[in-house]
């Protein structure tokens, strides 16, 4: 009997590597893709482990699994400093600091 692969493997992969490369987006559309890799790949496991010998391509959800919870974390960090920031200094300061860094850096 031949393997099939499992579902969303390789969509559970490239939404957890999105989530680690998009956390610079204020940290709101990686948290996104990390959350929906992750309970992708909660679902994936379960059917894994339910007959293990009937799929192939654990190894991207397994990969994708970590690389989401990467990404889940480095954008709830990112929210966290952005809040910070609008809550400290405001629109105007940002927009101060933003100006600032242009001009020094000859932008």
């Amino acid at each position: 009997m031949e393997k099939q692969k499992l579902p969303n493997s390789t969509l559970i992969l490239v939404f957890g590597i999105v989530s680690i490369v998009t956390c610079c987006c204020y940290g709101v559309l990686g948290l996104i893709f990390g959350i929906i890799a992750l309970v992708l790949a909660n679902k994936a496991t379960k059917l894994y482990m339910e007959n293990p010998e009937n799929y192939e391509g654990f190894s991207n959800v397994k990969t994708g699994k970590i690389l989401a919870i990467i990404g889940i974390i480095l954008n709830v960090l990112y929210l966290g400093y952005t809040i910070f920031l609008f809550s400290t200094i405001g629109m105007e300061g940002i927009q101060e600091m933003q100006r600032e860094l242009m001009e020094q850096y000859g932008g």
